[in-house]
């Protein structure tokens, strides 16, 4: 039986689900965790490792003769070194699309928090401050009505779609910016406009798009000088989409209105992270995909795509086109 070793199971398996379906495959070996200097030794006799943020760099993938697959536990694979496991015959696969509502949803949840402070105004219910209050209602904050607020969405795919669709549900007008599509499909409801109008236009500005050399920096002081003062910024897709310097800068400076993010540029982030001493930026510890169902759905796609290799028909392939 093929040797199979799991490098770093206790993000998508902290005990709530089972490795069985994986375990009937082959010899299956898991790790909770992996630090760099432990993937050789552990990964050595491996055909088959599967790993969701333990890098595989060209020096550990050459180090590895046995290795003919390896299967991220995530949509992203910018951890893989794709081109050495391409150059040595190795297939890499990803598992798309398994957290498109539960991301989605935490774009909302994010944003009604940003619009109502549940969180802050729970917080002083349970301080002491209405039972102390002559008033019947009080507020810590300004509250905001979504319905006919405008919201741009830096990406369409999957899950900028969803998003779309559940911004529509709240009456919100929705625009989009793609990837340098010239002529982008007609979506019911959602207006294409070039970035900087999105910017300019949208009450909030939502990004699903993936990192890449372009991409890197997207939202950067110059873009950010666009939007309203009023404006909220949110990120579920990938940290260093944003300058975080540039974005500490304008919340501190008032040039918007806040921010709500569930990735940062390094995770986990530096204590001096110039977005972790901002008031008015919430910051969520990459959990958009991590809902139960959602882990479900990886784990059976995962496990899926390993018995596909095994039988000779890899899917979500992603370094080898055949």
């Amino acid at each position: 039986m093929l040797n199979i070793v799991v490098l770093d199971g206790y993000t998508l398996n902290p005990g709530d689900l089972d490795w069985t379906g994986l375990e009937r495959l082959g010899n299956v070996t898991i790790y909770d965790r992996t630090k760099a200097d432990e993937i050789i030794p552990r990964a050595a006799d491996a055909q088959i490792v599967l790993t969701n943020k333990t890098p595989m760099t060209r020096e550990t993938i050459s180090a590895l003769p046995n290795l003919q697959y390896i299967g991220v536990l995530a949509t992203g694979y910018n951890i893989i070194d794709t081109e050495t496991a391409k150059e040595r015959g190795i297939i890499v696969t990803n598992v798309p699309t398994y957290s498109t509502q539960s991301v989605a949803q935490l774009v909302f949840a994010l944003l009604l928090e940003l619009c109502h402070h549940v969180g802050r105004h729970s917080d002083a219910v349970h301080e002491g401050e209405w039972t102390r209050s002559i008033d019947f209602s009080f507020t810590k904050a300004p509250l905001i009505e979504l319905a006919d607020k405008t919201i741009g969405l830096i990406g369409l795919g999957r899950i900028g779609r969803q998003t779309a669709q559940i911004a529509q549900a709240f009456g919100m007008r929705v625009l989009a910016v793609g990837s340098g599509r010239r002529n982008p499909p007609e979506v019911a409801g959602v207006e294409w406009v070039e970035l900087e109008e999105l910017m300019e236009r949208s009450d909030v500005v939502s990004l699903h798009c993936p990192l890449t050399p372009d991409t890197e920096k997207l939202i950067n002081a110059e873009r950010i000088a666009l939007m309203k003062k009023s404006a909220f910024l949110i990120n579920t897709s990938r940290g260093p989409l944003i300058d975080e310097q540039a974005l500490a800068k304008a919340l501190n400076g008032g040039r918007i209105a806040g921010a709500a993010v569930d990735v940062l540029s390094t995770e986990p982030p530096a204590a001096d992270n110039p977005l972790l001493s901002t008031s008015n930026c919430i910051i969520t510890p990459h959990i958009a995909w991590a809902t139960k169902e959602a882990r479900e759905r990886l784990m059976e796609i995962a496990v899926s795509n390993v018995q596909n290799f095994i039988n000779g028909k890899a899917v979500n392939i992603v370094n080898l086109r055949k």
